[in-house]
């Protein structure tokens, strides 16, 4: 169960490992988009979020910590969903996905930035206080820095027009 729920042990690096955890989804999610393309990629998605739920509920069954930090398996999923309009523009448009790096720089930076803040329905995931509310207020993070990315990139366009 650790093993899944620090992301191979990500989650024991210090500091930030709610950062390292995001980091090393991006490569991941690379070579998961690369070979198995983007439906596969959604797929992952919720069977990690799947697996990644259970395993965070065995291991803070105790209840002494709710959400411990080590605990990165939750920025995976959310990193993962941030990174959706990426991997669906890179197929529609059938380019590579490094031609939309400014696309996973956003998903990057919007999603730790919501992450941390923890506005909104983040937040109100978060004050659960269980398993689920562990992952769901990452989810929600990554949906809200979906949402940025798409804002960015229609913004990116107009620009460039």
């Amino acid at each position: 169960m650790k093993l899944v729920a620090t992301f191979f042990g990500v989650g024991f690096l210090r500091p930030a490992p709610g950062t390292w955890g995001s980091l090393a989804a991006l490569p991941v999610a690379y070579a998961i988009l690369s070979f198995a393309g983007f439906w596969l990629f959604v797929n992952l998605t919720f069977f990690v979020f799947m697996s990644g739920w259970i395993a965070t509920r065995e291991l803070t069954r105790d209840g002494k910590d709710h959400d411990p930090s080590y605990i990165v398996i939750d920025e995976v999923v959310g990193q993962w969903i941030a990174l959706f309009p990426v991997g669906y523009g890179a197929m529609m448009m059938s380019v590579e996905l490094w031609q939309l790096y400014p696309g996973w720089i956003a998903a990057f930076v919007l999603f730790r930035l919501f992450d941390i803040w923890k506005p909104w329905l983040v937040g109100k995931a978060d004050a659960r206080g269980d398993a689920l509310g562990v992952m769901l207020d990452d989810v929600i993070a990554g949906v809200f820095a979906a949402v940025g990315v798409i804002a960015f990139a229609a913004l990116f366009h107009l620009v460039l027009m």
